[in-house]
């Protein structure tokens, strides 16, 4: 499995530690780790505390994202999708859309590289937060 894909389950299973969502993001330039981060809705009570975001704010400000890649372990949601299309990031590598489809077509319609990576381990770890914690999730994704 991909290095950074790899970075991106261990911050998923923080998450999960943590009681959170387990989803993790690492955004990568030049071949190098310049952003982590993962699903923190539920440890700090914000609703826009999504992987991406988090992953894009660890980041802090690096000017253009053009060059970079940005590697989560779920497909991206319509939020963090508009954020990664906003700052001009060229390329998501998902581990997973199979538990969740999200924001793949609106992110190619405006010039994103999508690539899934259809990922058991990240399938398997999803199913099971999900079939645990069916409201935490339902209420993730705004349903």
């Amino acid at each position: 499995m991909d290095e950074f894909m790899q970075l991106a389950i261990e911050e998923a299973k923080k998450g999960l530690e943590e009681g959170g969502i387990p989803i993790g993001s690492v955004l990568v330039k030049s071949d190098q780790v310049i952003g982590r981060g993962h699903n923190k809705r539920i440890q700090y009570d914000d609703p826009l505390a999504h992987a991406e975001i988090d992953c894009i704010r660890s980041a802090g400000r690096i000017g253009k994202y053009n060059d970079t890649a940005i590697y989560s372990t779920l497909m991206p949601c319509y939020l963090c999708a508009g954020a990664i299309v906003q700052f001009g990031i060229k390329k998501v590598i998902a581990g997973e859309s199979e538990t969740f489809d999200g924001a793949a077509e609106f992110m190619k319609e405006h010039g994103v590289e999508v690539i899934d990576l259809n990922i058991e381990e990240c399938k398997e770890m999803m199913k099971k937060f999900i079939s645990e914690k069916p409201d935490l999730w339902y209420e993730d994704i705004g349903k």
